[in-house]
């Protein structure tokens, strides 16, 4: 599990457009936690490949992204509350 949380300036129209490009790509491997922050089970072949097209999306002079990696015991450290439910993203099918 890879936990990635973004801050994309969105003061201009490239921004904003940035913004839109990170947030797809995340969507194609994982699941929104909240607005900029998003959960990825993924294998580390997709995971180059996501972290790559990330990095080519942002402008580090004006945004920045952080991953956090927790392994595979990810869900003996993630607690939820409240709304919003999520899926199981190891059992549950992304497509709908």
């Amino acid at each position: 599990m890879i936990l990635i949380t973004y801050d994309v300036e969105t003061v201009s129209a490239g921004g904003k457009k940035r913004l839109r490009k990170v947030a797809k790509a995340c969507t194609d491997y994982g699941q929104r936690a909240q607005n900029s922050v998003f959960e990825c089970v993924i294998d580390p072949a997709a995971w180059v490949i996501l972290k790559n097209r990330l990095l080519e999306i942002i402008d580090q002079e004006k945004d920045s992204i952080r991953f956090y990696y927790l392994g595979s015991n990810w869900d003996q450290k993630v607690e939820h509350y409240g709304t919003k439910p999520t899926y199981n993203l190891e059992n549950d099918s992304l497509i709908i």
